[in-house]
Protein backbone atom coordinates (compact mmCIF):
# COMPACT_ATOMS: atom_id res chain seq x y z
CA UNK A 1 0.00 0.00 0.00
CA UNK A 2 1.71 3.41 -1.22
CA UNK A 3 1.35 6.66 0.52
CA UNK A 4 -0.37 7.40 -2.22
CA UNK A 5 -2.98 4.97 -3.83
CA UNK A 6 -1.74 5.02 -7.59
CA UNK A 7 0.31 2.83 -9.13
CA UNK A 8 2.95 0.27 -8.17
CA UNK A 9 6.71 1.30 -8.21
CA UNK A 10 8.23 0.50 -11.29
CA UNK A 11 11.16 1.57 -13.63
CA UNK A 12 10.83 5.11 -14.69
CA UNK A 13 11.06 5.35 -18.41
CA UNK A 14 8.15 2.30 -18.58
CA UNK A 15 5.16 3.39 -16.90
CA UNK A 16 3.14 5.20 -19.84
CA UNK A 17 0.52 2.95 -21.53
CA UNK A 18 -0.55 3.73 -25.13
CA UNK A 19 -2.85 1.29 -27.65
CA UNK A 20 -2.03 -1.78 -28.37
CA UNK A 21 0.10 -2.61 -31.11
CA UNK A 22 0.58 -5.71 -33.63
CA UNK A 23 2.58 -8.71 -32.76
CA UNK A 24 6.07 -9.72 -32.09
CA UNK A 25 8.60 -11.12 -34.26
CA UNK A 26 10.33 -14.46 -33.35
CA UNK A 27 13.81 -12.24 -32.71
CA UNK A 28 14.74 -12.64 -36.39
CA UNK A 29 14.64 -8.61 -35.79
CA UNK A 30 16.53 -8.33 -32.54
CA UNK A 31 19.75 -6.87 -34.21
CA UNK A 32 21.88 -6.45 -30.93
CA UNK A 33 24.09 -9.00 -29.58
CA UNK A 34 23.58 -9.80 -25.92
CA UNK A 35 26.31 -12.03 -23.94
CA UNK A 36 25.96 -13.34 -19.79
CA UNK A 37 24.48 -15.55 -17.63
CA UNK A 38 21.06 -14.79 -16.51
CA UNK A 39 21.01 -12.95 -12.75
CA UNK A 40 24.08 -10.97 -14.07
CA UNK A 41 24.18 -7.40 -15.84
CA UNK A 42 24.63 -8.34 -20.00
CA UNK A 43 27.03 -7.53 -22.04
CA UNK A 44 25.00 -5.84 -25.00
CA UNK A 45 26.51 -5.16 -28.31
CA UNK A 46 25.01 -2.66 -31.12
CA UNK A 47 25.54 -2.86 -34.69
CA UNK A 48 26.45 0.48 -36.71
CA UNK A 49 23.67 2.34 -38.65
CA UNK A 50 20.02 2.51 -37.36
CA UNK A 51 17.67 0.64 -35.80
CA UNK A 52 15.20 -1.29 -37.28
CA UNK A 53 11.71 -0.30 -37.50
CA UNK A 54 9.07 -3.07 -36.00
CA UNK A 55 9.06 -4.40 -32.64
CA UNK A 56 10.96 -7.89 -31.90
CA UNK A 57 11.39 -10.37 -29.01
CA UNK A 58 13.91 -12.70 -28.76
CA UNK A 59 13.98 -15.25 -25.84
CA UNK A 60 17.62 -15.65 -25.19
CA UNK A 61 17.56 -18.76 -22.22
CA UNK A 62 14.25 -20.41 -21.31
CA UNK A 63 12.97 -20.49 -17.59
CA UNK A 64 10.95 -23.21 -15.96
CA UNK A 65 8.96 -21.10 -13.82
CA UNK A 66 5.38 -19.85 -14.18
CA UNK A 67 4.59 -18.20 -17.60
CA UNK A 68 3.53 -14.78 -17.83
CA UNK A 69 -0.11 -13.44 -19.51
CA UNK A 70 -1.18 -10.13 -19.81
CA UNK A 71 -1.98 -8.30 -16.83
CA UNK A 72 0.44 -10.11 -14.32
CA UNK A 73 2.74 -8.26 -12.08
CA UNK A 74 6.17 -9.29 -13.24
CA UNK A 75 9.21 -8.71 -11.01
CA UNK A 76 12.68 -8.54 -13.60
CA UNK A 77 15.79 -7.44 -13.25
CA UNK A 78 16.79 -5.41 -16.64
CA UNK A 79 18.89 -3.32 -18.54
CA UNK A 80 17.50 -0.61 -20.78
CA UNK A 81 19.35 1.72 -23.63
CA UNK A 82 17.30 4.39 -25.91
CA UNK A 83 18.90 3.48 -29.83
CA UNK A 84 18.81 6.39 -33.13
CA UNK A 85 20.88 6.59 -35.99
CA UNK A 86 22.75 8.86 -33.68
CA UNK A 87 23.87 6.16 -31.59
CA UNK A 88 22.80 4.25 -28.26
CA UNK A 89 22.46 5.42 -24.56
CA UNK A 90 21.74 3.80 -21.38
CA UNK A 91 18.79 4.62 -19.92
CA UNK A 92 18.08 2.71 -16.56
CA UNK A 93 19.31 -0.64 -14.90
CA UNK A 94 18.38 -2.58 -11.89
CA UNK A 95 21.37 -4.44 -12.14
CA UNK A 96 23.38 -1.69 -10.33
CA UNK A 97 21.73 -1.53 -7.56
CA UNK A 98 21.02 -5.03 -6.82
CA UNK A 99 17.47 -4.37 -6.57
CA UNK A 100 14.84 -5.77 -9.44
CA UNK A 101 11.77 -3.97 -10.21
CA UNK A 102 7.99 -4.58 -10.11
CA UNK A 103 6.41 -4.01 -14.28
CA UNK A 104 2.82 -3.98 -14.12
CA UNK A 105 1.94 -5.79 -17.74
CA UNK A 106 -1.47 -3.63 -17.50
CA UNK A 107 0.43 -0.09 -17.87
CA UNK A 108 3.68 -0.70 -19.40
CA UNK A 109 4.33 0.38 -22.79
CA UNK A 110 2.61 -2.17 -25.49
CA UNK A 111 6.02 -3.03 -26.66
CA UNK A 112 7.32 -4.45 -23.31
CA UNK A 113 4.02 -5.78 -22.55
CA UNK A 114 4.62 -8.18 -25.67
CA UNK A 115 7.87 -9.22 -24.81
CA UNK A 116 6.88 -10.26 -21.02
CA UNK A 117 4.10 -12.22 -22.62
CA UNK A 118 4.85 -15.64 -22.50
CA UNK A 119 8.00 -15.53 -21.07
CA UNK A 120 8.39 -17.90 -18.09
CA UNK A 121 10.00 -17.37 -14.46
CA UNK A 122 14.07 -17.46 -14.93
CA UNK A 123 13.97 -16.26 -18.90
CA UNK A 124 15.98 -14.08 -20.43
CA UNK A 125 14.60 -11.78 -22.95
CA UNK A 126 15.44 -9.06 -25.00
CA UNK A 127 13.26 -6.78 -26.86
CA UNK A 128 13.76 -3.99 -29.54
CA UNK A 129 10.78 -1.68 -29.17
CA UNK A 130 10.16 1.07 -31.80
CA UNK A 131 8.45 4.41 -31.07
CA UNK A 132 4.98 2.91 -32.38
CA UNK A 133 5.27 0.24 -29.59
CA UNK A 134 6.56 2.75 -27.22
CA UNK A 135 6.04 6.40 -26.24
CA UNK A 136 4.83 7.21 -29.49
CA UNK A 137 5.76 9.58 -32.04
CA UNK A 138 5.75 12.15 -29.53
CA UNK A 139 8.86 10.50 -27.33
CA UNK A 140 8.92 11.54 -23.70
CA UNK A 141 10.83 14.50 -23.36
CA UNK A 142 11.14 14.59 -18.93
CA UNK A 143 13.12 10.62 -19.69
CA UNK A 144 14.82 12.63 -22.54
CA UNK A 145 13.89 9.80 -24.94
CA UNK A 146 13.05 11.31 -28.64
CA UNK A 147 10.44 10.68 -30.77
CA UNK A 148 12.67 8.70 -33.08
CA UNK A 149 13.89 6.89 -30.27
CA UNK A 150 13.67 2.63 -30.31
CA UNK A 151 13.89 1.17 -26.72
CA UNK A 152 16.42 -1.76 -26.14
CA UNK A 153 15.60 -3.57 -23.22
CA UNK A 154 17.30 -7.02 -21.87
CA UNK A 155 14.63 -8.52 -18.74
CA UNK A 156 15.74 -11.37 -16.56
CA UNK A 157 12.13 -12.81 -15.21
CA UNK A 158 12.36 -13.27 -11.26
CA UNK A 159 8.76 -13.66 -10.74
CA UNK A 160 5.33 -13.58 -12.05
CA UNK A 161 2.00 -12.48 -9.92
CA UNK A 162 -1.42 -13.28 -11.64
CA UNK A 163 -4.70 -11.77 -10.09
CA UNK A 164 -5.12 -14.97 -9.04
CA UNK A 165 -2.09 -15.35 -6.46
CA UNK A 166 -3.06 -16.00 -2.93
CA UNK A 167 -1.38 -16.91 0.67
CA UNK A 168 0.46 -20.67 0.80
CA UNK A 169 1.31 -22.29 4.17
CA UNK A 170 -0.26 -23.18 7.30
CA UNK A 171 -3.63 -21.49 8.59
CA UNK A 172 -3.13 -20.28 11.96
CA UNK A 173 -6.06 -20.86 14.82
CA UNK A 174 -8.74 -18.15 14.50
CA UNK A 175 -8.54 -15.01 16.15
CA UNK A 176 -9.98 -15.85 19.75
CA UNK A 177 -9.75 -11.41 20.39
CA UNK A 178 -12.97 -9.35 20.20
CA UNK A 179 -11.10 -6.87 20.19
CA UNK A 180 -9.73 -6.93 16.76
CA UNK A 181 -11.43 -7.41 13.55
CA UNK A 182 -12.64 -10.79 12.35
CA UNK A 183 -11.37 -12.24 9.15
CA UNK A 184 -13.01 -15.51 7.03
CA UNK A 185 -10.62 -18.24 6.54
CA UNK A 186 -10.07 -19.04 3.07
CA UNK A 187 -8.20 -17.15 0.31
CA UNK A 188 -9.06 -14.66 -2.38
CA UNK A 189 -10.84 -11.45 -1.18
CA UNK A 190 -11.00 -11.22 2.36
CA UNK A 191 -14.11 -10.87 4.51
CA UNK A 192 -13.62 -8.67 7.03
CA UNK A 193 -15.85 -7.90 10.06
CA UNK A 194 -14.39 -4.98 12.01
CA UNK A 195 -15.83 -5.00 15.98
CA UNK A 196 -17.93 -2.26 17.22
CA UNK A 197 -15.23 -1.16 19.70
CA UNK A 198 -12.64 1.73 20.15
CA UNK A 199 -9.90 1.14 17.83
CA UNK A 200 -6.74 0.13 19.49
CA UNK A 201 -3.83 2.93 19.74
CA UNK A 202 -0.65 0.88 18.83
CA UNK A 203 -0.13 -1.57 15.74
CA UNK A 204 -1.59 -4.74 15.81
CA UNK A 205 -0.12 -7.63 13.78
CA UNK A 206 -1.81 -11.39 13.37
CA UNK A 207 -0.27 -13.99 11.25
CA UNK A 208 -4.01 -15.29 9.64
CA UNK A 209 -1.84 -17.99 7.21
CA UNK A 210 1.95 -18.81 8.07
CA UNK A 211 4.18 -18.75 4.91
CA UNK A 212 6.23 -21.58 3.89
CA UNK A 213 8.46 -19.57 2.36
CA UNK A 214 11.64 -17.55 3.28
CA UNK A 215 11.23 -14.16 5.79
CA UNK A 216 10.92 -10.99 4.35
CA UNK A 217 14.24 -8.43 4.82
CA UNK A 218 14.40 -4.84 4.65
CA UNK A 219 15.01 -3.68 1.27
CA UNK A 220 13.07 -6.27 -0.63
CA UNK A 221 10.61 -5.73 -3.30
CA UNK A 222 7.63 -7.24 -2.38
CA UNK A 223 4.80 -8.56 -4.26
CA UNK A 224 1.29 -8.65 -2.28
CA UNK A 225 -2.51 -8.55 -2.68
CA UNK A 226 -4.27 -6.54 -0.22
CA UNK A 227 -7.57 -5.06 1.09
CA UNK A 228 -7.95 -2.04 3.03
CA UNK A 229 -10.82 -1.19 5.63
CA UNK A 230 -12.11 2.04 7.62
CA UNK A 231 -12.01 0.77 11.45
CA UNK A 232 -14.89 3.42 11.84
CA UNK A 233 -17.55 1.60 9.96
CA UNK A 234 -15.66 -1.29 8.39
CA UNK A 235 -15.83 -0.07 4.91
CA UNK A 236 -13.04 -1.15 2.22
CA UNK A 237 -11.22 1.86 0.68
CA UNK A 238 -8.78 0.06 -1.41
CA UNK A 239 -8.01 -3.50 -2.79
CA UNK A 240 -5.67 -4.97 -5.15
CA UNK A 241 -8.52 -8.13 -5.88
CA UNK A 242 -10.83 -5.11 -6.89
CA UNK A 243 -8.26 -3.93 -8.95
CA UNK A 244 -7.45 -7.70 -10.79
CA UNK A 245 -3.74 -7.75 -10.27
CA UNK A 246 -1.42 -7.85 -7.14
CA UNK A 247 1.02 -4.98 -6.37
CA UNK A 248 4.41 -4.32 -5.58
CA UNK A 249 7.29 -2.15 -3.77
CA UNK A 250 10.02 -2.05 -1.43
CA UNK A 251 9.91 -2.89 2.25
CA UNK A 252 11.95 -0.93 4.81
CA UNK A 253 12.37 1.95 3.17
CA UNK A 254 9.81 4.72 3.52
CA UNK A 255 8.64 3.69 0.16
CA UNK A 256 4.59 2.97 2.05
CA UNK A 257 3.53 3.55 5.72
CA UNK A 258 5.46 3.00 8.04
CA UNK A 259 2.92 0.78 9.64
CA UNK A 260 3.52 -1.87 7.14
CA UNK A 261 7.41 -1.64 7.11
CA UNK A 262 7.37 -2.14 10.91
CA UNK A 263 4.64 -5.09 10.42
CA UNK A 264 6.08 -7.10 7.36
CA UNK A 265 9.17 -7.03 8.02
CA UNK A 266 10.39 -10.44 9.38
CA UNK A 267 7.49 -12.30 7.74
CA UNK A 268 7.51 -14.91 5.85
CA UNK A 269 6.91 -15.11 2.11
CA UNK A 270 2.99 -16.97 1.48
CA UNK A 271 1.99 -15.02 4.78
CA UNK A 272 -1.47 -13.85 5.53
CA UNK A 273 -1.44 -11.10 7.57
CA UNK A 274 -3.92 -8.85 9.44
CA UNK A 275 -2.69 -5.00 10.24
CA UNK A 276 -4.42 -2.66 12.29
CA UNK A 277 -2.68 0.44 11.41
CA UNK A 278 -3.40 3.90 14.26
CA UNK A 279 -3.24 7.40 12.23
CA UNK A 280 0.18 7.92 13.44
CA UNK A 281 1.64 4.73 11.47
CA UNK A 282 -0.54 5.85 8.52
CA UNK A 283 -1.29 8.43 6.91
CA UNK A 284 -1.06 10.90 9.70
CA UNK A 285 -3.29 13.63 10.69
CA UNK A 286 -3.87 14.73 7.15
CA UNK A 287 -5.19 11.34 5.89
CA UNK A 288 -5.98 10.89 2.34
CA UNK A 289 -8.63 13.09 1.02
CA UNK A 290 -8.56 11.16 -2.26
CA UNK A 291 -9.18 8.15 -0.52
CA UNK A 292 -11.67 9.17 2.03
CA UNK A 293 -9.17 8.78 4.68
CA UNK A 294 -9.55 11.42 7.82
CA UNK A 295 -6.43 12.10 9.82
CA UNK A 296 -8.59 10.42 12.67
CA UNK A 297 -8.80 7.12 10.76
CA UNK A 298 -7.13 3.64 11.89
CA UNK A 299 -7.00 1.79 9.08
CA UNK A 300 -7.15 -2.49 8.87
CA UNK A 301 -5.77 -4.18 6.14
CA UNK A 302 -5.22 -7.86 5.11
CA UNK A 303 -1.88 -8.58 3.58
CA UNK A 304 -0.77 -11.55 1.45
CA UNK A 305 2.83 -11.78 1.07
CA UNK A 306 3.15 -12.77 -2.54
CA UNK A 307 7.32 -12.81 -3.07
CA UNK A 308 9.81 -11.28 -2.15
CA UNK A 309 13.38 -10.26 -4.13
Amino acid sequence: MRRRLSAVPVAAVLVVPLVLAAGCSDGGGVRVTVRGDFGRLPDVSFPKGSPGGSLAVKRLSAGRGVAAREGDLVVADYVGYRWSGGGRRLLASSFASGRPEAFPTWSVVPGLRKAFTGARVGSRVVASIPPKDGFGDRGNAARQIAADDTLVYVLDVRGVYPGSAGPHGRPEAPLRDARLPQVAPGGGAPRVTVPRVAAPKDLRVRTLVRGDGPAVRKGQLLAVQYAGFFWRDGRAFSSSWSAGHPNGFMIGTGQVMRGWDEALIGQRVGSRMLLVVPPRLGYGPKGLPQAGIQGSDTLVFVVDVLGAH
